[in-house]
């Protein structure tokens, strides 16, 4: 199997589990206060978000592209009844910016609701928006919503991109799982998701080339799939085609053959909603990571 055929097939088997399992991405209205009905909607806002880069880079498959586009039906309508779902969410927590995030990405592939729209904008002009105290990650990811939702950014991007550990390149080998995932994801809002690979600064775009290699490393000797999958969407976004050969032989190997991604180690066993709580969002990045792979591979030459 050639190394493009290797990525592809991680991608499409993904797809093919999360279609499978379409009913994992549910919401939990009468869930115990003290979890929190909001905490089911990341998995929906995660499913957008992979699917809309699915359908901007446009290397999958027919197969693929119709699974992601009834995924993506199926949690607009059945999971969140036409982002009704998400108005109650907001309801429920009126400041909370998750209900936010979600909607942004199915909004930018056509599904619209106007209370939430509504809803956006009122927050957007409360202090309580602006003081809401969040990860600095998280903030600059909320700047990167609502610069996409068109709404000036609650804080100046560069601001918050300082704030963050990768803006402040700190010592490189004292990434640890939490560290490499605030790593991870300052690249995906910088970069909108691989869109464009020229809102990472020159300056941590050398320093992320210099130093993925080495976290590639570990993560693959520690069978971290899950952070390893983010890393080589990392390796995708920066400048130039890329793919790491060895980092992707050893995550395909450890795809599942119904296509589930484990997130650590192996395959969990047990109650199919808890393996699904467990395994998605390590699924998900399998797709995100194939597709962007995929795509900057097929513009140029491969990096062996």
């Amino acid at each position: 199997m050639t190394g493009l055929q290797l990525i592809h097939g991680v991608g499409a088997g993904a797809l093919e589990w999360l279609y499978a399992h379409r009913d994992g991405f549910r919401l939990e209205p009468d869930v115990d206060p003290e979890i929190g009905f909001l905490e089911r909607f990341k998995p929906i806002g995660e499913l957008g978000v992979i699917c809309k880069v699915l359908f901007r880079e446009g290397v999958s498959g027919s197969r693929q592209t119709d699974l992601a586009r009834r995924l993506l039906d199926h949690a607009w309508r059945e999971a969140l009844d036409g982002g009704r779902m998400l108005v109650r969410g907001q309801r429920t927590e009126p400041i909370s910016p998750i209900p936010f995030e979600v909607y942004v990405p199915f909004r930018e592939l056509g599904y619209r609701n106007p209370d939430m729209e509504r809803w956006a904008r009122l927050n957007h002009r409360l202090g309580s928006w602006k003081a809401l105290e969040v990860t600095p990650v998280r903030r600059l990811a909320l700047c990167a919503y609502e610069r996409r939702f068109g709404l000036e950014p609650s804080m100046p991007e560069g601001e918050a991109l300082a704030r963050t550990w990768l803006g402040r390149m700190p010592e490189p080998w004292t990434v640890d799982t939490h560290i490499g995932y605030d790593i991870t994801h300052v690249v995906f809002h910088l970069t909108d998701w691989g869109e464009n690979p020229g809102g990472l600064p020159p300056h941590l775009a050398d320093h992320l080339a210099t130093w993925l290699p080495v976290w590639l490393d570990d993560w693959l000797d520690l069978r971290r799939w899950d952070l390893l999958g983010e890393l080589l969407v990392v390796d995708a976004c920066l400048p130039g085609p890329t793919l790491d050969a060895a980092a992707w032989e050893g995550f395909a190997a450890a795809q599942q053959p119904d296509g589930a991604m484990p997130a650590f180690l192996d395959m969990p066993e047990g109650d199919p909603d808890e393996v699904f709580d467990v395994v998605y969002h390590s699924t998900l990045v399998a797709a995100f990571a194939s597709i962007l792979a995929m795509s900057r591979a097929l513009s140029g030459p491969a990096r062996a």
